[in-house]
């Protein structure tokens, strides 16, 4: 089994890139619709994309169907055609809420039920087939490949819907959205074709072995579950991408509420977070890259830095909801990108190198346990979020400092995410590691007392 190339990486940021392109439509697009030229709720679509975040709960499940088949391509392929049909359902659904809103609604919960499981399937898969394929020398430059091309996906498919939507009808939001998924299924197979191989043989279970040496999901779930690294990097994800995204939906009101910004100012901030968030992406993705076999730091310092470095930066908007203005809340905003992007990058590398380790086997169900673990988080971050700025703003009179115990919040769930970072293992002695003897691959467990097999975080 070779080590992909470059060239091989950038086809799996295509399909990425796709994914994200039906994504951003029915989080952006179809949110804008909905709450805009249809005049419902904003509850609604929130509820919507919370609900699709809640499905990617069976990503374990996906995660372990392609570990017992062996191969990931199908599921990449299978879980971006379901993905086009929910995508082009929820258009569907949207356009009927303009004649019949119930059966509109109906429509649309099934349609993000199945855009939950589309991504749940192709992008559990894809990250799986990333981990396993990437030289550990390469894996967080090809993390940060495979993110920035997914974000071209989101920005090329928000630019050209939205000028085809223009003049908007409910039609044309169908014709956008199906052409949208068929272009995506198409450069998807267009982009896996031949590039996995066959099915790998499991050195620790022949292909002539009883069917029992495959356990159902359920014991393999257990399997993964029982070993402390998967259960500490899972507790690490929901805190950190739940103090990542608990900020999304209060970043830009904060600055209209009290540093004064119009609705253009505040969608330029976040913009200027974007770009720190690049920025940090390509800091930690370089300074990750062996180059002439040297590299800078470690994966888990980057974690914990980028973790304690967002602290800072919080606690920096906790003095500008404080003080106001003239607190550089632009310079403060472009740090905290910067720091969760170098954070973000450093765990999804890490989470590509943990993938492997441990049982054979199973690392389809581990990256599908860390997958469904920071979909929760997110589903949870934007309305805690959301909802904990409205409860403070009830109870503190002055609207900054309500803010700013959000940030405060916020601040200290990166702290603890920094502390179980620093738990994280790194390289082999993370525990269970491969031993050469004769011709056969054995395992066997390197951790030292001071990891309790017991220990959950």
């Amino acid at each position: 089994m070779t080590n992909f190339g470059w060239a091989s990486i950038a086809r799996l940021g295509l399909v990425q890139a796709c994914l994200g392109s039906i994504v951003v439509l029915t989080t952006s697009t179809l949110n804008r619709v909905m709450v805009v030229e249809l005049a419902l709720p904003a509850l609604l679509p929130g509820l919507l994309v919370a609900f699709h975040y809640a499905v990617q709960i069976t990503r374990p499940r996906m995660g372990h169907g392609s570990d017992v088949g062996g191969r990931r391509t199908p599921w990449i392929v299978g879980g971006m055609a379901v993905l086009g049909l929910g995508g082009v359902l929820a258009s569907i659904a949207t356009a009927w809420m303009a004649s019949q809103r119930g059966p509109g609604i109906v429509l649309a919960v099934v349609a993000f039920g199945l855009i939950g499981l589309g991504v749940s399937a192709s992008g559990t898969s894809l990250l799986v087939l990333l981990a396993k394929r990437v030289a550990p020398e390469r894996r967080a430059a090809a993390a940060t490949m495979v993110w920035l091309m997914m974000i071209v996906g989101f920005v090329v498919t928000a630019s050209a819907a939205g000028q085809l939507l223009d003049p908007y009808s409910s039609t044309r939001l169908v014709q956008v959205t199906v052409a949208v998924a068929v272009a995506a299924l198409c450069i998807t197979l267009l982009a896996v074709y031949r590039l996995e191989g066959q099915a790998q043989t499991n050195t620790l279970t022949p292909a002539s072995a009883p069917a029992a040496a495959k356990p159902g999901f359920r014991e393999a779930f257990g399997q993964v579950w029982s070993e402390p690294e998967a259960r500490r990097f899972t507790v690490f994800v929901f805190v950190s991408m739940l103090a990542y995204s608990a900020q999304d939906l209060i970043l830009e009101p904060f600055a209209g509420t009290v540093f004064g910004f119009t609705p253009g100012q505040s969608t330029s901030l976040a913009g200027v977070q974007h770009g720190g968030v690049l920025a940090g992406m390509l800091l930690a993705a370089f300074a990750g890259t062996q180059f002439g076999g040297r590299q800078i730091g470690t994966l888990r310092g980057w974690m914990v830095g980028g973790c304690l470095a967002s602290v800072v930066a919080l606690l920096g908007l906790v003095i500008a909801g404080v003080s106001g203005p003239p607190w550089p809340l632009k310079s403060n905003v472009f740090a905290l990108g910067v720091a969760n992007g170098a954070f973000s990058i450093a765990a999804i590398a890490s989470m590509m190198r943990l993938a492997s380790e441990g049982r054979e086997a199973r690392e389809g169900t581990r990256m599908g346990l860390w997958g469904a673990s920071q979909a929760i988080a997110f589903g949870f971050g934007g309305l805690l979020g959301a909802a904990g700025s409205d409860l403070t703003r009830r109870w503190i009179a002055s609207s900054g400092t309500a803010y700013a115990v959000i940030f405060l919040l916020e601040a200290l769930l990166f702290v603890a995410a920094a502390f179980l970072a620093l738990r994280i293992a790194t390289g082999h002695a993370s525990g269970v590691i491969p031993a050469v003897a004769g011709r056969d691959r054995k395992y066997v467990d390197h951790r030292g007392p001071n990891l309790d097999m017991k220990e959950v975080m």
